[in-house]
């Protein structure tokens, strides 16, 4: 049976944004609860985007994983009630029961939406990183907009090349929005933080590493690169990885390389305002980069391998990039990093990643597409 409420009542309410408010279904990841710590960047923004809109006037549902903070007073998507049945996982081609538990919630989400009777959104805005809310837009009488937080995988694609034209996309960089050019229009809107949370701090002798410790952001690079450099470094974030953080991370700690655990916000907030450098890895292009914007929030500049949006956001001095993938380089960022301006940092941040830029955006968006306007 679906888990899916009615939503919130038609109400004509003027809310605190730029105009009135709306009715804004939020569809969420279903990897990870939207919960401190969170996980990841995308719950992190999910989370804030919820708060944020509803902050701002508008009636916000959210449908998430399990376990999601009790203030959002999410929908729980139903990640853990299907399984597969012996007849099923026979088949030889059958995917894996994680896989098959998320196609099932969003299954079950988007049926429901559509089973009710009448419109009772403005917006549907998709954050779920699943085929199925773009696949099964049309079927909705409310508009759906959805935020690419990733580049091109082979089910999203495959499901954005069938969209019709109304339904909307948003990027969260331009380089994000170029590797989708060939299949579909994204207008940008870059993700953000709370600036007002992530308070600026005096710096200090360690530089940081923060995210999710797994090979595609490859955090050992981070620690070969400040040792080179001579800068000590903390390591902050969940192990989602086993197996490469005992082979690749754990035999380079040691007192110039701590790994600090899975940190709460109010923690790595600490953490990053009293760090001399953020250190920024990824093997792969990187759709944004919010731990680069919350550390440029704490006034602390960043080091980081020039893929993906990181060369979007680390200009006017704020950060120094580096070749990806080569060490050597990015010793040579951390160093320079380290003596750049704190408070520039900071304005970077607060001018064009805070909050209020990003929901702002979005409610031109969200207007945008219940006016069933298609023009970016």
């Amino acid at each position: 049976m679906t888990a899916v409420v009615a939503g919130p009542p038609p109400t004509s309410t003027v809310g605190g944004g730029s105009g009135p408010r709306l009715r804004v279904a939020v569809i969420g990841p279903a990897r990870f609860p939207l919960v401190e710590p969170f996980a990841g960047g995308l719950e992190a923004h999910t989370h804030a985007l919820v708060v944020g809109l509803r902050r701002r006037g508008h009636a916000v549902t959210v449908f998430a994983a399990p376990g999601s903070d009790p203030r959002l007073a999410a929908v729980d998507l139903a990640v853990d009630t299907f399984a597969s049945s012996p007849a099923a996982r026979a088949d030889v081609g059958a995917p894996p029961e994680r896989w098959m538990r998320e196609h099932h919630a969003y299954l079950d989400l988007m049926l429901g939406l559509r089973r009710r009777t009448g419109r009772r959104f403005d917006v549907v805005h998709d954050n779920s990183l699943h085929h199925l809310p773009i696949a099964m837009a049309d079927v909705l009488d409310e508009p759906v907009v959805t935020t690419l937080h990733t580049p091109p995988v082979p089910w999203l694609e495959s499901a954005a090349a069938l969209a019709s034209e109304r339904h909307r996309f948003v990027a969260v960089s331009d380089a994000t929005a170029r590797s989708w050019r060939h299949a579909l229009h994204a207008e940008v809107v870059p993700n953000a933080v709370d600036t007002e949370a992530w308070y600026a701090g005096p710096g200090g002798r360690r530089a940081l590493w923060s995210g999710r410790l797994v090979p595609e952001k490859a955090p050992h690079e981070a620690v070969l690169a400040a040792r080179a450099a001579g800068v000590a470094i903390d390591l902050a974030g969940p192990v989602l990885d086993r197996a490469y953080f005992e082979q690749q991370v754990r035999p380079l700690l040691a007192e110039d390389a701590r790994y600090l655990g899975h940190l709460g916000r109010a923690a790595l907030r600490h953490v990053a305002a009293h760090s001399c450098v953020a250190v920024v890895t990824p093997a792969w292009e990187e759709p944004f980069g919010l731990v680069a914007i919350e550390a440029l929030s704490s006034g602390t500049p960043v080091a980081a391998y020039a893929r993906g949006a990181l060369p979007e956001i680390l200009t006017d001095g704020v950060g120094a990039l580096a070749e990806p993938g080569d060490v050597a380089s990015l010793a040579r960022a951390i160093r320079t990093a380290a003596q750049l301006d704190r408070g520039a940092a900071r304005e970077h941040a607060v001018r064009h990643y805070s909050h209020d830029v990003m929901l702002a955006a979005y409610e031109r968006v969200y207007a945008r597409a219940d006016q069933g306007d298609l023009v970016a």
